[in-house]
């Protein structure tokens, strides 16, 4: 629990926020399947966007961050490693939050098989989903 909390924002990119850009795709096998998006009741010009995301072993997610909040669930568990740092295995069950514009991201995944998670970004609409960090 202590590595999820030192290590979340790195991990957040799996959050991939990865939801529709193609930018945070490095490679082709990365798959991400909207499952629902709707307005948030109550909140005017927000809303909410959850997806099943799905990283390849060598898949990059780049530092970046969304114009609201991301919710991750760790499905099927994975390792992923930062530039300079050890591997970090996240277990199925793992949660994650990643607040309004806080930048995540900048790993790779590492091992044998894919990082499936699920992610629920609750976000301003009509702003884009993700935005890299140069």
């Amino acid at each position: 629990m202590r590595n999820l909390t030192r290590f979340g924002y790195l991990a957040a990119g799996i959050v991939l926020g990865a939801m529709g850009v193609s930018a945070l795709h490095a490679q082709e096998e990365t798959k991400r399947i909207e499952l629902r998006r709707a307005d948030l009741t109550g909140a005017a010009g927000t809303e909410v966007i959850m997806a099943r995301l799905e990283i390849p072993p060598g898949g990059l997610v780049p530092r970046h961050f969304h114009h609201g909040d991301e919710f991750l669930y760790v499905l099927d568990g994975g390792s992923f490693r930062a530039p300079g740092r050890d591997p970090v295995t996240l277990g199925a069950g793992a949660t994650l939050h990643f607040p309004r514009e806080v930048p995540h991201g900048g790993f790779k995944v590492v091992g044998e098989g894919p990082l499936k998670v699920l992610t629920v970004h609750v976000v301003d609409k009509g702003k884009p989903l993700v935005e890299v960090v140069k």
